[in-house]
């Protein structure tokens, strides 16, 4: 066992363990029914971008013949490939136990699954006059056999592996006819079509509320679409591929990045495949006949399932109007001083806001970019953006500032994992209305989530501008937890302006006082801060580290922190994927403590607090501590200095770290323990954000009635 074996979690298992815990989300009876079977959308949904990635990577690492132990600490790819498959079919396996349980439960609320077998003759018509009307005309359907070439699958799309046994017509001969003859076989693939809701809600019978899959009212009506067939028998079961989602870039330097995204992203579907899940009720002898002619082999990973796949589908299960089946919708709290009724800029002018979303609106953020679009003294906006919602407000207040005649920048990530053709989309619109798009620079991916704005006052330029820790996407923005601060620092958005130059002139390093900025000089920097605190704890003064983010892998960093444990530094850590780390070993990380909060919302923001003896420094942004981000991305990750802010974020992290019902402690493991309890009451981390800022705009209120009551001398 290579010795790195001791001092770090491999990433892909600590990555399935994260998925194991989505999948206990799914398994908890106090979780509402139907966000449980969300649940299981995720846990699907996050296995197929797995398998898509890193999976991949680990696949072609192995199959190059190289060990890769070094890489991937301590363990080899060829071993790594056979640990993940094992642990995934254990994983599919509960998944399929669990969904089980969920459907159970869910008939004694009156909602029932029904398959093509379980149809009643009142839902007969329904079923095939929602076919006729709806699923036959969107249906593709092959018939395999006579193919000179077999047809590509679809990466993750559903497919319904048809097996058609032929009757055999009799034969002149009636000797023959005693013998019992072959029956000839036909293979066919249906594709599940993706314009029509996966879940078919049937009338409601007597308060009984019915769902269908479509793959079940497309197996009800098999015989319609085979029916120019004489057949004697017909199964249908669902297979799914999973191909190796890698861009390969086009080195041809006459064509523009956009152009070399848009090919990759379409050469992206004749990817080698990486995973093969089938209905394990299937025929041995089509399963045979599917993986021999996709050429599916042992060193891809073929995992036996149920009958259904594609289960991120139940992201979508509609909420057939059971809203008592779902986690009650918590109006966001305003944030008290900056309203969305007056002018953001004069208030941010005065003052450092931060936003907490969902706790607190996204639309703040919106309101400040349709300001500025608008405000005749605004001449400049800058923006960098990777991932964006469907009909983005983001792109409609920059088109909009565009309109108005202002210089527009904006930095569009093409290389965003999975929202690649959104991105070029997008950047098509943006470039046909005027604004100046940059497209990244070679081999960094831009990952920083930063916006300055320029405005003439009083015939000088000034700053305005906001620095998040996640997407500028309002669509996440209702269940990712992020932090946004908006401000006037002169300083810092003068040097957030010199992250947008480095965009465009990217030979020329920057230098910067208030900023830490990655590639450059994030991974020195947090170096020096955890060694100010190794520093303070020799000397006997206080030392500690808080860090709250998405990952942990960089193993360099890991060292560090290692190095904090020994010299005495308490470190906490609130990690809800990746953690690498191995906390509490005795004479390495036993003064470290790692826990994963996963809840109703995505734990997104990053944010890292330094103790420096007693005058903390608090930084937020969207780097984790990973290597692409410390080495590989543009990342830009600022200081705190608003007092009432740094509190906020000091005292914000003190709630995550208290929880006791949706945390589960990092371990060696990866068994996903959760916090114990013991006598604490009750302490659920989300839900007691939420009602810290609904006190904080209590308290706010009562000082503001005290103030007006005082200046009015009603007070004694």
């Amino acid at each position: 066992m290579s010795s790195d074996q001791y001092r770090y979690i491999d990433r892909e298992k600590s990555w399935l363990a994260f998925n194991a815990r989505v999948l206990q989300e799914a398994g908890d009876e106090t979780v509402p029914l139907l966000e449980r079977l969300r649940f299981l959308g995720i846990f699907s949904n996050n296995f197929d971008e797995f398998f898509r990635v890193r999976f991949a990577a680990i696949r072609r690492l192995a199959l190059s013949g190289e060990s890769g132990e070094k890489l991937l600490g301590g363990v080899s790819a060829q071993q790594l490939v056979k640990d993940i498959t094992e642990i995934v079919i254990r994983q599919q396996s509960e998944s399929l136990r669990i969904l089980n349980v969920i459907e159970n439960q869910l008939a004694k609320e009156n909602i029932f699954m029904v398959n093509e077998k379980e149809v009643t003759r009142e839902q007969e018509n329904f079923i095939k006059d929602y076919f006729i009307q709806k699923v036959s005309p969107a249906l593709v359907t092959i018939i395999l056999n006579d193919l000179a070439e077999f047809p590509l699958l679809k990466d993750t799309a559903g497919y319904l592996a048809v097996k058609l046994v032929l009757n055999t017509p009799p034969d002149k001969n009636p000797l023959i006819n005693l013998v019992k003859p072959k029956r000839e076989v036909r293979y066919a693939l249906i594709e599940m079509p993706k314009t029509i809701n996966r879940f078919v809600v049937l009338p409601t019978v007597e308060d009984k509320q019915f769902v269908m899959l479509l793959d079940d009212v497309i197996r009800y009506n098999l015989d319609s679409i085979f029916n120019i067939f004489d057949y004697k028998s017909v199964k249908a079961h669902m297979i799914k591929i999973t191909r190796d989602a890698e861009l390969d870039i086009d080195s041809d330097m006459s064509k523009s990045m956009l152009e070399k995204i848009a090919y990759s992203v379409k050469e992206r579907r004749i990817g080698e495949p990486v995973r093969f899940v089938y209905d394990q009720s299937i025929g041995k002898d089509t399963l045979k006949f599917f993986l021999t002619h996709l050429e599916i082999d042992s060193s891809d990973s073929i995992i036996p399932g149920g009958r259904y796949h594609n289960r991120r589908d139940y992201m979508d299960f509609p909420n057939l109007g059971r809203y008592d089946l779902l986690y009650k919708q918590k109006t966001p709290v305003p944030v008290r001083g900056l309203g969305l009724d007056g002018s953001v800029l004069n208030k941010i002018a005065e003052k450092d806001y931060m936003v907490y979303a969902p706790y607190q609106s996204f639309s703040y953020l919106i309101k400040f970019l349709r300001e500025a679009a608008l405000d005749p003294n605004v001449t400049t906006i800058k923006i960098t953006l990777y991932r964006l919602a469907q009909n983005s407000q983001i792109v409609s207040s920059l088109v909009n500032a565009a309109k108005n005649g202002k210089k527009v920048t904006v930095q569009i990530e093409l290389q965003a994992r999975f929202d690649e053709a959104s991105n070029i989309s997008y950047a098509e619109q943006m470039q046909t209305e005027g604004i100046n798009l940059i497209f990244g620079i070679k081999g960094l991916k831009v990952h920083s989530k930063i916006c300055v704005v320029e405005r003439i006052e009083k015939g000088k330029l000034k700053r305005y501008g906001f620095i998040s820790t996640g997407n500028f996407n309002e669509n996440t923005a209702r269940f990712y937890t992020d932090v946004t601060l908006f401000t006037s620092h002169q300083q810092i958005l003068k040097e957030a302006s010199k992250v947008f130059d480095f965009f465009e002139v990217n030979y020329r390093l920057h230098r910067y006082k208030h900023l830490i900025v990655s590639p450059h000089y994030t991974r020195t920097k947090f170096g020096k801060l955890i060694d100010r605190e190794i520093l303070n704890a020799t000397l006997g003064r206080a030392a500690y580290i808080d860090m709250k983010m998405n990952s942990l892998s960089d193993f360099p960093m890991i060292d560090k922190l290692y190095d904090a444990s020994r010299a005495g530094v308490k470190v906490r850590l609130q990690i809800r994927g990746i953690c690498a780390l191995i906390p509490g070993v005795p004479g390495m990380s036993e003064n470290i403590e790692a826990i994963s909060i996963v809840d109703n919302f995505l734990e997104h923001s990053r944010v890292f607090i330094f103790c420096n003896d007693d005058r903390p420094e608090v930084y937020i942004g969207s780097a984790d501590l990973m290597r692409r981000n410390l080495d590989a991305r543009v990342e830009v990750t600022c200081p705190i200095y608003d007092e009432g802010i740094k509190r906020e974020l000091i005292e914000t992290f003190e709630i995550g770290w208290k929880g006791n019902v949706k945390a589960r402690f990092h371990s060696e493991k990866l068994d996903n323990i959760y916090r114990a309890r013991g006598e604490n009451p009750v302490f659920r981390a989300q839900f007691e954000m939420y009602n810290y800022y609904l006190d904080k705009i209590a308290k706010d209120e009562e000082e503001k009635q005290k103030a007006v009551a005082e200046s009015s001398g009603r007070m004694p």
